[in-house]
């Protein structure tokens, strides 16, 4: 049972920075990372944002004409992104969403959804991929990476299972460093 709650604590907003420093972005380059699946006039969303280390690349993907949620389920980690896009041209391409403890809370649709290091913090993984299945637009993708460090290969592959139930089909399997990861295609199965 420590194990079951371990896997499922959400990092707190005291340890934001460890997600948003400067190094990270040489190891783990969200320009790199995003420009395959994102392009100007899209709308995306940023589920578990926190700080917003890829909220900003999202949003100069996206350019004036696209659109950028930024979605977190604390309040603390949607502080630290309005921070950083106040008096920026971003502020009027970054919309942040608070979750509920149990759901999104979205209703529109996405050409592409970033899930980065977040999906083994959620209890239940069968329902959050069957709703953010039902945000992604029929042709949309979701990116979704998880740290190596904290979920098995065996865990993945369940995810991944869970992700084929939920309507979506695998595309690719990028190489990020200390992650595993899958990106998806909405497959209709879900809908």
């Amino acid at each position: 049972m420590v194990n079951a709650e371990k896997k499922h604590r959400i990092c707190p907003v005291e340890h934001a920075g460890v997600l948003d420093f400067n190094f990270r972005k040489l190891l783990q380059n969200p320009q790199k990372i995003l420009r395959p699946y994102i392009r100007e006039g899209m709308t995306v969303l940023d589920l578990g944002c926190g700080p917003g280390f890829f909220t900003m690349e999202m949003a100069r993907l996206v350019g004036e004409t696209g659109k950028v949620i930024a979605a977190d389920l604390q309040q603390g980690m949607l502080e630290k992104v309005k921070e950083k896009i106040q008096n920026t041209v971003f502020a009027d391409i970054i919309e942040l969403h608070q979750c509920l403890p149990d759901r999104v809370g979205l209703s529109q649709k996405f050409d592409f959804i970033l899930v980065f290091y977040m999906l083994h913090e959620v209890p239940d993984q069968e329902k959050f991929l069957r709703e953010i299945q039902a945000l992604l637009k029929p042709q949309g993708r979701i990116l979704l990476v998880e740290p190596s460090f904290h979920v098995s290969r065996h865990e993945f592959l369940e995810s991944i299972a869970l992700m084929n139930q939920a309507g979506f089909a695998v595309a690719a399997q990028p190489r990020i460093l200390f992650s595993r990861t899958v990106a998806l295609k909405n497959n209709g199965a879900g809908e």
